[in-house]
């Protein structure tokens, strides 16, 4: 029986079939995408990111990564795997996003809350503190851009990556 057959992860050339190489590009591009917006927002015009907002850049950093792993392991249990873990961490970054607009923007804080304790566990705010430092209240980091808060943008790319990750994933389960 192969490596393939029997679950273990397999590299190389893509089986025969519909491929997902194509989706898995461009959930990356669309997550590296969002964390330059972010800190393009940040470090150009100013806009300083709460614990939230860094919450979801880690999200998109995350979802990034799996989707570049899903253009190397081109199998389809390496879809299933990435497809999975991608999806769960859209749903996260979703719920971050909507959590940060609904509740979070009516504060006056943010220490302390979930999203500070997890960024804060990561210790990447100490090591790369331009990025993932948390240096606003989520009521001053309630911005709009044309006339959509951003926390709903993201929000959005959430959601259609989660849609792009269920499509992968579908492909996957033909394909086997």
């Amino acid at each position: 029986m192969s490596a393939a057959r029997r679950g273990r992860p397999t590299f190389g050339p893509l089986p025969s079939g519909p491929h997902n190489g194509p989706l898995f590009a461009l959930i990356a591009l669309g997550c590296f995408a969002a964390v330059g917006a972010a800190l393009v927002s940040q470090h150009v015009y100013g806009m300083e990111p709460c614990p939230w907002c860094v919450l979801q850049r880690l999200l998109f950093l995350a979802i990034a990564a799996f989707a570049l792993l899903g253009l190397v392991w081109r199998r389809p249990a390496g879809t299933r795997v990435v497809g999975t873990l991608g999806l769960l961490l859209a749903g996260l970054g979703l719920a971050a996003a909507l959590w940060q607009q609904f509740v979070a923007a009516q504060s006056a804080s943010c220490k302390l809350t979930l999203a500070d304790r997890i960024v804060n566990a990561t210790g990447l705010n100490a090591l790369l503190p331009g990025v993932f430092e948390a240096r606003a209240s989520c009521a001053d980091a309630a911005v709009s851009l044309l006339g959509v808060p951003y926390a709903i943008w993201s929000g959005a790319l959430f959601a259609l990556i989660a849609i792009l990750l269920v499509v992968a994933l579908r492909r996957a389960r033909a394909a086997a």
